[in-house]
């Protein structure tokens, strides 16, 4: 008999809004308890898990909804971006709560940035850019332009709606993966600036995606009722796998666990949804919140008994749970 699936370990509470988007940072911790981020309307949250209270409210983004954010090597090196189109970079060093710097998008989609370190000091960053088709990749901290990934001349891909920067290893050539609202994946060459491959995954917007570069294997998510499973072959070319029916329409989120044994969805019926990767076998149905469930994140604890997933909710609830640390 299969185990009934198990409570969250505990739940924050406090946001007052919908939680958009969750970051675990477990670099260098006390005691070895991870700090969780959290954006919400106009805040980021930073969630002392020990106290299971915020320990600092950061206040960058106009009272506009905060939905990614990011750190940077450190947990006090963070970056965010709002629908104030605005991506703010902190610094939270020694309970410093500034701004020092931002970059202004004039993008008014969802269109979370992703963001790739590439040498010491140095990351890019893509984002979705002012004309509504348009991908930038800026390298940080100089925020100087890389490229600007424009689809051809009648491609009617419609706007990215979600990105994944990604290398083979470290010191190899960056490429980015862009899901867009016509439902295509396409792999972008950044070297070149170029569309080195496409594929339509879904008959509806991608809202997300995430990339297991190990394996050369990805994952995506729509409104429909379908995971899309795909790969790149020897060519870099994009491939259908297979796809992977669901009950319930609508994946907010989808996050592939560091160690890429299993993988999280946030679906539109509240539910948050475990697999493993390797052959997408149904794990498990947690089955906590009374709304949408936004956006999943994995902590990256270097003792995989304490690894922790987070999922946060329309319901203003920020579920944290403790599920297949064993594997």
């Amino acid at each position: 008999m299969a185990l009934p699936p198990p409570d969250p370990e505990f739940v924050l509470r406090g946001t007052s809004a919908a939680v958009h988007t969750l970051h675990f940072s477990c670099e260098g911790q006390d005691h070895d308890v991870p700090i969780l981020f959290s954006g919400q309307n106009g805040f980021v949250h930073v969630w002392n898990l020990k106290t299971r209270r915020v320990d600092t409210a950061l206040d960058g983004h106009g009272r506009k909804s905060v939905y990614w954010v990011e750190t940077m090597d450190a947990k006090d090196r963070l970056l965010s971006q709002g629908r104030d189109q605005r991506i703010c970079l902190w610094d939270l060093a020694e309970g410093r709560t500034a701004v020092t710097d931002s970059v202004f998008t004039e993008n008014v989609g969802f269109c979370r940035c992703s963001l790739l370190k590439v040498a010491q000091g140095r990351w890019l960053m893509a984002m979705a850019a002012k004309s509504l088709e348009e991908v930038q990749v800026l390298e940080l901290p100089s925020k100087m332009s890389v490229c600007t990934l424009k689809p051809e001349v009648g491609a009617k891909l419609g706007m990215p709606m979600c990105l994944k920067l990604w290398q083979q290893d470290s010191g190899s050539q960056p490429w980015l993966l862009a899901g867009y609202e016509d439902g295509s994946v396409i792999l972008w060459n950044l070297s070149m600036g170029k569309v080195w491959s496409q594929l339509v995954c879904h008959q509806e917007p991608v809202m997300s995606l995430d990339f297991d570069s190990e394996k050369a294997r990805g994952i995506s998510g729509s409104s429909e009722k379908v995971l899309s499973i795909w790969s790149l072959n020897e060519q870099q070319n994009l491939q259908v796998h297979k796809t992977h029916k669901l009950i319930n329409s609508g994946i907010s989120d989808i996050t592939i666990r560091p160690d890429k044994k299993i993988l999280a969805t946030a679906g539109w019926d509240h539910r948050i949804r475990i697999f493993g990767w390797k052959k997408m076998k149904p794990l498990a149905v947690l089955d906590y919140h009374t709304s949408t469930v936004h956006c999943v994140s994995f902590s990256d604890h270097r003792d995989p008994s304490k690894r922790l997933l987070a999922a946060g909710s329309k319901d203003h609830r920020i579920s944290v749970w403790s599920i297949y640390t064993q594997t």
